[in-house]
């Protein structure tokens, strides 16, 4: 084991070098001379010993240093330990920095490194979507030259940071930016896509809107009618109209909280594991006489099903799904209107259908249809009973089976509405068999 180098051995090393000279001198003479040789040969070992560590230094572009002799030896050694710390120092700083940047870049925020002027020297690939920086090519560019917003420029020279911006993109995304200072002179800017998340209280906002219309109309009647009765007695056809007023929108209400909370249910609804098997050709031939009785005659209603064809899946919310597709169409057609209703297995599975030829829907209407409380007329929904939630029903029961529910039409022509559950949910004929004998009674 080498120690550092020490006055003594430097000592020790002329004291020897010197000994032969003086040795030497005292037997022949020239005493002096052959000292001043001794210590001029070891100035020349010394000198000759820094040309080779200036050559390493500066020309010599090996790693290791020279080897050493005598006093060299633990100062060779040294810059040997020494340049060997510095490599496994900057190993690890290579390794920090990428585990930095992989971090940095699995953020779901975008992540601006800047000086406290707006320099930045570096982003993460969410930052150069997000915002539009190029990187390398906007390194030790000013952010405000880039993102040219009056509110963010105030925002960062004001340095009162304790609260987030929420800024307004020019492509209409809203982001909210934060920023902190991670170290002397520099902050950490960080941007989060919050445009979700405002259009998520934007429903919001619309939905506890739009259920108070809803309500207040029913309510405004029953309240009306309720005065009359207090301040006067109502007898005869004048009393007949208002129970029957009253009952009518007391349905309504009821039955737009049951369709609410329906709504709800299946919103909230973990994801199912789809492994009941749901008798769909039974469900349709109730729903067939439902349908007859809510049409009273004025509609040609008929129904085309696959007696065998059965799925896996949530019964409770295929039938929320295919009922108010059936009911729509009985509630939403005029007289004399011919409704088709199909439930056929396809070579990509099962398909559900309802179709009508009645007045059809508007191109501008058809994307909107599946939003709450969404009504193409709203007068005749009114009077119908419909409350504009049942095609939500269905856009959220089928999401939950793998579906999508499908929207065509032809003003003046015909109207479809249909699914396509996917073949693996269709129950094997064998399967199928053994529910149905499981299904029925033992007498």
């Amino acid at each position: 084991m080498l120690e550092r180098l020490s006055w003594k051995r430097l000592l020790l090393e002329l004291v020897l070098a010197s000994l032969p000279a003086l040795i030497i001198g005292l037997l022949v003479g020239y005493l002096p001379w052959l000292l001043l040789l001794a210590v001029l040969g070891v100035l020349g070992w010394h000198f000759n010993n820094l040309l080779r560590l200036s050559h390493w230094l500066w020309v010599d572009r090996s790693m290791t240093p020279p080897a050493g002799r005598g006093s060299w030896e633990p100062l060779f050694y040294g810059l040997y330990q020494m340049q060997a710390r510095n490599r496994r120092r900057r190993r690890e700083l290579g390794h920090l920095i990428k585990r930095f940047r992989s971090g940095a870049e699995s953020l779901p925020d975008a992540v601006v490194l800047t000086t406290e002027e707006g320099t930045i020297f570096w982003c993460n690939g969410l930052a150069q979507q997000m915002l539009g920086l190029r990187w390398p090519e906007d390194n030790g560019q000013n952010i405000l030259n880039l993102l040219r917003y009056p509110e963010f420029s105030r925002y960062l020279r004001q340095r009162d940071f304790v609260r987030p911006l929420t800024l307004v993109l020019n492509n209409h995304r809203h982001l909210e930016f934060r920023v902190m200072p991670y170290s002397e002179g520099q902050w950490l800017l960080v941007a989060r896509d919050v445009t979700q998340m405002h259009q998520l209280e934007g429903a919001r906002r619309n939905f506890f809107a739009n259920v108070s219309h809803e309500l207040r109309t029913p309510l405004t009647v029953l309240q009306g009618y309720l005065e009359m009765m207090n301040d006067a007695v109502l007898e005869g056809p004048v009393r007949d109209k208002a129970l029957h007023t009253m009952q009518e929108q007391t349905r309504r209400m009821d039955g737009l909280v049951r369709q609410l909370l329906t709504l709800s249910r299946i919103e909230a609804a973990p994801a199912l594991d789809l492994q009941e098997v749901v008798d769909v050709p039974t469900m349709l031939h109730l729903l067939q006489r439902e349908a007859e009785t809510l049409s009273q005659g004025r509609h040609e209603i008929q129904f085309t099903t696959d007696p065998h064809l059965r799925v896996f899946g949530n019964d409770e919310q295929l039938r929320s799904a295919i009922s108010n597709l059936v009911y729509n169409a009985v509630n939403h057609t005029p007289p004399g209107t011919r409704i088709e209703i199909g439930w056929l297995k396809t070579p990509t599975g099962a398909l559900f259908r309802v179709s009508d030829n009645g007045p059809g829907i508007a191109a501008e209407h058809i994307p909107r249809l599946t939003e709450r409380f969404y009504r193409v007329d709203k007068a005749r929904s009114r009077q119908t009973g419909g409350s504009g939630l049942g095609l939500a029903i269905v856009k959220h029961a089928l999401s939950h089976h793998n579906a999508r529910l499908e929207i065509t039409s032809e003003p003046g022509k015909t109207t479809c509405f249909s699914f396509l559950l996917p073949p693996r949910l269709i129950v094997s004929d064998d399967l199928a068999q053994n529910a149905l004998r499981e299904s029925k009674p033992v007498i």
